[in-house]
């Protein structure tokens, strides 16, 4: 029980904190599972963290969500872009061609090559706003990026940032894209999730909930104080982080 409830506090760290930071979530999960054979990783508790990430969200961002009349320009605009991955994810999904990119070889140099991009996407210039500069042509471009987010060690957040960076955002509104579009990404994985849930025998046990909970507890302060940190400072560190853990893995892989 014991071992359980430390598995579920530390997948649902990595969840919250990674979800929403340029460092790829599945990635980590995958790794870390994987490496520590987890015994409480499975379908349901993957559901159950993608929930807690999704409720912290909407949640954090619900008085520009739930203000339709003021916002809905926005709103459609985050549906449109998120089109491209809903229907690129769910193609992949059904072919069974999502599971072959599971590879922690895969995973590492993903891992290190879009960290790489993303240094040099964090050095273009800044002026553009959400407010006055977003459109469909720009977020359909951002929402294409968001394709290569399927694959793992790419992370959503980090390659919607590299996109939004390249089209000359700030930080702050490269970022605040960035957790918009992981409503819809997080809604999707979770209904598809729960597609292969139904049906299977499965208990609704204390740890989903625990799971929920920590999850939705990791993103909302990893969303609360990432936009306070990248208002202020560069993606610097989580480039050099990035690096850091391709090569490692690359050295464990090849070795």
């Amino acid at each position: 029980m014991l071992t359980n409830l430390i598995e579920i506090i530390i997948l649902s760290l990595i969840q919250g904190v990674s979800e929403f930071l340029p460092i790829s979530s599945s990635a980590h999960l995958i790794v870390v599972s994987t490496l520590y054979d987890f015994k409480s990783s499975s379908l349901l508790i993957d559901v159950s963290l993608h929930l807690g990430s999704l409720m912290a969200i909407i949640f954090f961002f619900r008085e520009e969500l739930f203000n339709i009349k003021h916002n809905q320009k926005l709103l459609l605009l985050i549906v449109f872009g998120s089109i491209p991955l809903i229907i690129v994810g769910y193609v992949l999904y059904k072919t069974g061609l999502i599971y072959f990119l599971r590879d922690i070889k895969i995973i590492a140099w993903t891992t290190l090559i879009f960290g790489i991009i993303l240094y040099f996407a964090d050095k273009c210039k800044f002026d553009k706003k959400i407010s006055s500069n977003l459109n469909l042509k720009i977020v359909l471009y951002i929402g294409c990026f968001q394709i290569l987010a399927l694959i793992p060690g790419v992370s959503r957040a980090g390659i919607t940032m590299t996109a939004s960076r390249f089209l000359r955002f700030n930080r702050f509104d490269s970022s605040k894209i960035s957790f918009l579009l992981a409503i819809p990404a997080l809604a999707g994985a979770s209904v598809l999730n729960l597609k292969d849930i139904i049906g299977q025998s499965f208990e609704i046990n204390y740890l989903v909930f625990i799971a929920i909970t920590l999850s939705f507890l990791f993103s909302y302060f990893t969303v609360k104080f990432f936009l306070k940190y990248i208002d202020k400072f560069s993606l610097n560190i989580f480039i050099i982080y990035r690096v850091i853990v391709g090569i490692i893995l690359l050295l464990i892989i090849y070795n």
